[in-house]
């Protein structure tokens, strides 16, 4: 983590004006994206919690896991996703099994209402996607992710957290 020293310089070395904007413009974006939870074209039923869609997303991706695995992959305490998984749990998204090896142990996995509805939720998203970004150009659009994906990098480095994977 940079002393303060460091942080004055590295923010002296850039354009105040533009960081000014840029810190502007995050903030602008986080409070978007919180008001529409990014749930898609519009309709509420299509939305879904930040931290049931990165969840449900990473079961997805990576498969039935336990909660400490879940955890880690994500960057978070192990206690955030108990509290987190036990409504997607108590709505049938999730399912809770005894680890095949160790019938002591949970294994948390989606289950196909899960994967339904996520579906549901992915693409009501990309076309929310399509439509704000219509009048770009492909090359915009890849930029655009580049440099959020960069820049969400960077965010977790400076947390002490994994990069998570691009499709998280």
């Amino acid at each position: 983590m940079p002393t303060p020293q460091e942080t004055m310089d590295m923010t002296t070395a850039g354009d105040p004006g533009l960081l000014e904007t840029l810190q502007h413009e995050v903030a602008v974006f986080a409070r978007r994206a919180e008001q529409t939870r990014l749930g898609g074209v519009g309709q509420v039923r299509n939305s879904m919690d930040r931290a049931a869609y990165l969840l449900l997303n990473r079961l997805d991706k990576e498969g039935p896991m336990g909660v400490k695995a879940l955890a880690s992959s994500m960057g978070i305490d192990s206690s955030t996703v108990t509290r987190q998984v036990a409504p997607l749990v108590d709505t049938g998204l999730v399912k809770r099994t005894s680890h095949p090896e160790d019938g002591r142990a949970v294994v948390l996995q989606l289950s196909p209402r899960g994967a339904a509805r996520l579906d549901e939720v992915r693409t009501s998203r990309r076309e929310l996607m399509a439509q704000l970004t219509q009048e770009w150009e492909p090359e915009e659009r890849e930029q655009f992710c580049a440099l959020l994906a960069r820049f969400n990098s960077a965010l977790s480095a400076r947390h002490g957290q994994p990069t998570p994977p691009a499709d998280s």
